[in-house]
């Protein structure tokens, strides 16, 4: 089957989750900077997981760009991802809510983490699917970068407890990874 109502679908609910997170930030009720400062927090949560959830987006687009079709386990797989993804919006809020405190922190790399490996299982399956000799085997290669951030998340969960501030300095390492373009695919395609 075609892949244009996975993609459309994708997109979809990736543009509802930032809405979502967006209408999380509640106006203050006061007239002046001073009543900003307590949203600093939320406005920081805000930023970090609508970097990750661009980053997400934009890798999904180039992963579907390097494949012809798609199958059912593969709608599956997206599923999956889709399901971990819709979960940044609660842990963003938390985590904001709650000045990165050590739990809603924790739990934000937990999803994060999760997200992850559900993006390498769609992956995975995706080659499965399209062969190992597939444009998209090519282009992802060993994924250096997916399993430096998997190993990352999984030193900042359990850092988040000893120093959330540590933990969330992880999160953004990893993010700062993966705005330096990652061209693999492009590559691939126009070669």
């Amino acid at each position: 089957m075609g892949k244009g109502r996975l993609e459309a679908f994708s997109d979809g609910v990736i543009a509802i989750i930032i809405t979502i997170m967006v209408l999380e930030i509640k106006v203050p009720h006061g007239f002046d900077l001073a009543a900003l400062r307590p949203l600093i927090p939320i406005f920081l949560s805000y930023v970090l997981s609508f970097i990750f959830l661009g980053i997400y987006w934009n890798n999904h687009h180039h992963l579907l760009q390097a494949v012809r079709h798609v199958n059912g386990r593969i709608l599956w797989a997206n599923l999956h991802l889709l399901f971990w993804l819709s979960l940044i919006p609660f842990v963003t809020g938390w985590m904001g809510e709650n000045n990165f405190a050590a739990m809603p922190v924790a739990l934000y790399g937990t999803v994060l983490l999760l997200s992850a490996l559900a993006y390498f299982i769609l992956t995975r399956t995706l080659i499965s699917h399209h062969g190992s000799d597939s444009t998209l085997a090519i282009a992802v290669g060993r994924d250096f970068k997916g399993k430096i951030s998997v190993v990352l998340y999984a030193v900042a969960i359990p850092l988040a407890f000893i120093n959330s501030w540590l933990a969330c300095i992880l999160y953004v390492v990893v993010a700062v990874m993966w705005l330096i373009p990652d061209r693999r695919i492009e590559n691939t395609l126009t070669s």
